[in-house]
């Protein structure tokens, strides 16, 4: 009996050994599978996004890659129990439990369903210049299941949640148009003659190597952004432009020049340039 037994436990020993083996086997083909799966498909949308450009590629990229991972995780762990365990593991939790997941996910599946309806409706695409409602301003770079980034001053990237985003109102400055564009506003003395304000100003303009035309005319041109006086302020005229750019160039730059060039141009015009300051009277 008892070498009976040693034989029995030296054959289950060598049975689980090799179940042990056949397990790490199937986990090491599965994550790289996985991998090869997500990679062809990253490689697969960056062929049609060299031709088609959209920011719903890119969000469709990433629910590609997401359901690949999630398929080949359902794969091994049905390898490891059967198809039929894998599910009732996933829905046959307790209620508690299945109320705390749901709850958990609540912030991750609105900022799935927030980019999907960004990226169906397309208030902005990728490369497109944008100002939130809070001030937020950037380049559109990126959007993923959870969030978008944009670059902003000095390449300072900003992650805001797609819920978030999807629920402000924000200034596309590069809507349906393949430029990039910045508004600029001056305030110039309440004696200013206008007419020459608006020359002087569109002239720093057109003058800027990085400037192009991009307002679009009726009968099928293009031409600078028009210089517009668009409201008074307490002790100033405020001047408001347009100016177009290339996407390759970074908006920082455009508005340090512009800025620069604008403010250098008032000067040597004898235009009052306002700021506030405070008159101290003594009384001795």
């Amino acid at each position: 009996m008892l070498e009976g037994q040693i034989v029995v436990d030296g054959i289950n020993r060598l049975d689980i050994g090799w179940r042990i083996l056949a397990w790490a086997l199937i986990v090491i083909a599965v994550v790289c599978l996985a991998w090869g799966g997500a990679t062809l498909n990253k490689k697969v949308f960056s062929k049609i996004q060299e031709k088609h450009r959209g920011i719903h590629l890119a969000f469709f990229e990433k629910i590609n890659s997401f359901l690949i991972v999630c398929a080949f995780i359902v794969l091994a762990v049905s390898a490891f129990s059967g198809a039929q365990a894998v599910w009732q593991t996933i829905f046959g939790g307790t209620a508690i439990i299945s109320a705390v997941l749901a709850f958990a996910a609540q912030d991750i599946i609105k900022d799935i369903l927030a980019g999907l309806m960004i990226s169906l409706y397309k208030p902005f695409e990728i490369g497109d210049r944008i100002v939130l409602e809070d001030g937020t301003a950037g380049v559109v770079e990126n959007i993923t299941l959870r969030h978008v980034v944009l670059v902003g001053l000095d390449s300072q990237h900003t992650v805001i949640p797609n819920s978030k985003l999807n629920a402000m109102q924000l200034n596309n400055f590069s809507f349906e148009s393949e430029l990039l564009s910045v508004q600029f506003r001056f305030s110039v003395g309440y004696d200013s003659d206008l007419k020459k304000v608006k020359r002087v100003i569109a002239q720093a303009v057109e003058d800027s190597a990085y400037s192009i035309p991009g307002k679009s005319c009726e009968d099928g041109t293009t031409t600078y952004g028009p210089v517009y006086f668009i409201s008074f302020a307490d002790s100033a005229l405020i001047m408001a432009v347009t100016v177009f750019f290339e996407r390759k160039i970074d908006p920082e730059i455009v508005i340090n020049d512009i800025n620069t060039r604008v403010r250098e141009a008032l000067v040597e015009n004898q235009i009052e340039i306002p700021y506030n300051y405070i008159n101290v009277v003594s009384k001795s």
